[in-house]
């Protein structure tokens, strides 16, 4: 763990899972620049460390680096206490941590699918849940999950992945029904093909398919994770105070659902 100096309770603070690297450190970077105070959670809790640092050192904002199984129930708990107790309050939470293993689904086997559908989905709900209490008292939140235009429209090697995220959709909608009268608003970002570890399992998989996204994507290229990573910050903001149970594709026109 570390942290920069303590926070002013005046300063929000915004909860990110996965975010060591990629889009959920690309989100962390963007989140932090509009004055948030960062908690980047990711089970490398040595990379969650290092990209809390140099965060408090590019934004000159508190930040906590955490090491989290958001599979688990209890670690997940410790994490949110913690974060609590160092940085304050939690204003607004991004559900990015996820995993997935590409291969044809009568390929996969169960326990692949039980620690994709533990992280993907039970993983978003638990953390949702472990921060709702605080959001609910305080009449105010955000909550943002990444699901996947994969969860919309489905991709071949990603079945059960797709199946989360899906989940991951619906769960948000149906929360964001709930909770709305609260003050908190939940919405879904969906990522088209993105330059991250996960896309590299799909060259693995299918060279040809990687190949082709490029061709198939209006814009003529696969989004790098700072693509995403705006849209997320738009919606933690109080500019979107108005936005919720919504699910936005940021794609490059891949999918138009």
């Amino acid at each position: 763990m570390t942290t920069s100096e303590p926070a002013s309770t005046s300063v929000p603070v915004a909860v990110i899972t996965g975010a060591a690297r990629g889009i959920g450190a690309a989100i962390a970077d963007a989140v932090a620049a509009q004055g948030f105070a960062i908690a980047v959670c990711d089970v490398d809790a040595e990379a969650a460390v290092a990209a809390a640092a140099g965060i408090a050192a590019a934004h000159g904002v508190p930040s906590i680096g955490i090491g989290v199984d958001i599979a688990s129930s209890s670690s997940v708990a410790a994490a949110v206490a913690e974060i609590e107790a160092t940085l304050g309050p939690i204003s607004a939470l991004v559900n990015n941590a996820g995993i997935d293993v590409i291969k044809p689904f009568v390929d996969s086997t169960e326990e692949e699918w039980d620690r994709i559908i533990a992280v993907n989905l039970r993983g978003t709900i638990g953390v949702c849940r472990a921060v709702l209490d605080g959001m609910i008292e305080r009449k105010h939140g955000r909550i943002v999950s990444i699901g996947s235009d994969a969860g919309r429209v489905g991709s071949s090697g990603e079945a059960v992945y797709s199946a989360t995220k899906g989940g991951v959709i619906a769960f948000s909608k149906t929360l964001a029904r709930e909770v709305a009268r609260h003050g908190i608003t939940v919405n879904c970002v969906c990522p088209g093909p993105t330059e991250t570890a996960l896309l590299g399992q799909v060259a693995e998989y299918s060279q040809k398919l990687y190949d082709g996204l490029s061709r198939a994507i209006p814009l003529g290229r696969t989004a790098q994770p700072t693509d995403i990573a705006p849209a997320v910050a738009f919606l933690v903001s109080e500019g979107a105070s108005y936005i919720t149970g919504q699910t936005l594709s940021v794609s490059g026109g891949l999918t138009m659902v």
